[in-house]
């Protein structure tokens, strides 16, 4: 293995689930997902070499979401993605099947307003709450200034809390 492979490799493969991860809130669906990510590591991999230090994740969440972009405006997007319930959700455990069936219905709906957030809150919400990146690192990603992340941050906070605090309080 040449010494360029094994460099990319070692820098930005561990990244290679936050890559999915973003790609599949941004467009919608896994399969798609799967395309972007293929083509974003390609696209990186070609890059490489322009890749100057700093943090590898965040240079190449940077091009998953603008081969994503670009992706959904090849794509026509639709206005709304439905989420797709048939994607399996991680065991818990819980003994009590009617606690597990609320708290699956609770995921469901925070996932569901999630993808109804505009794309720009939305995509600055999963780098934060999905991903963990610092704001200095979703600033980068996204390429905008620091306070638009805080804005977009906490704009996208308040939307989600205005369409699920009246369903807890409707009692479920």
């Amino acid at each position: 293995m040449d010494d360029r492979r094994r460099h990319f490799e070692e820098s930005f493969w561990p990244h290679l689930r936050g890559a999915y991860n973003l790609a599949r809130w941004l467009v919608g669906n896994p399969h798609d997902a799967e395309d972007v990510v293929q083509e974003s590591f390609t696209r990186a991999f070609e890059r490489a070499g322009g890749f100057r230090g700093g943090d590898p994740r965040t240079w190449l969440l940077a091009i998953v979401r603008n081969t994503a972009i670009n992706f959904l405006q090849r794509k026509k997007p639709k206005a709304e993605v439905a989420w797709n319930e048939r994607m399996a959700e991680p065991a818990d455990g819980a003994p009590d099947p009617e606690k597990a069936m609320l708290r699956d219905s609770q995921r469901a709906r925070v996932r569901a307003a999630v993808q109804r957030l505009p794309g720009e809150f939305r995509e600055a919400l999963v780098l934060r709450e999905l991903e963990g990146m610092a704001y200095k690192e979703i600033a980068a990603v996204l390429d905008v200034p620091l306070g638009t992340v805080m804005s977009r941050l906490s704009r996208a906070r308040h939307l989600l809390m205005e369409e699920l605090l009246p369903e807890k309080e409707g009692g479920l």
